[in-house]
């Protein structure tokens, strides 16, 4: 599969400064990779797999763009790409079935509906394997996985560093 993804970001400097608190306290709330994952499941049922790389992708675009994140917790380089364990952990019950569409977002900031839903524009019509596929093409991947084979088990962190400039790179 020969997939190109054009991302673009067409957010204003005043959102940006807003979105800058991603991860920081707001109130009593701390927003993390759950609510990033649930702004995702706002715009459709999908498989654990997919919702990975989906948050995968906005944490390092968002690394791209702002160079700072959009949330605090790292991936990891499994098999079939980079994956939260947290996450991972929170839907493996659903397997290969899709993890249901969430219908309430009063508790996802606006921020985080918005910059899902531009990552989700530029990736959602790839499948899960479609991601999956993709992910091990690129750089932070593939230098997190180091000399292990494909099949081999993984847990190294994919540096925040390498998704920036990688990323970073697609944008010219």
């Amino acid at each position: 599969m020969n997939t190109t993804i054009n991302f673009s970001a067409s957010i204003s400097s005043n959102q940006k400064e807003k979105t800058l608190q991603f991860g920081i306290a707001e109130g009593r709330k701390t927003y993390n990779i759950f609510s990033l994952a649930n702004a995702f499941l706002s715009i459709s049922a999908m498989t654990n797999k997919k919702l990975q790389k989906l948050c995968y992708y906005a944490k390092a675009w968002y690394l791209a763009i702002y160079d700072t994140n959009i949330i605090p917790e790292q991936f990891q380089a499994w098999v079939h790409g980079a994956v939260n364990p947290a996450l991972y952990q929170k839907y493996k019950e659903y397997g290969y079935e899709n993890i249901p569409k969430l219908e309430e977002t009063r508790d996802i900031p606006e921020e985080f509906l918005s910059f899902a839903k531009e990552v989700y524009d530029a990736y959602g019509s790839l499948t899960g394997n479609q991601l999956e596929s993709l992910n091990h093409r690129e750089d932070p991947w593939i230098k997190a996985r180091g000399d292990r084979e494909p099949w081999e088990s993984c847990s190294q962190e994919i540096s925040e560093d390498d998704m920036k400039y990688f990323y970073r790179k697609l944008m010219k």
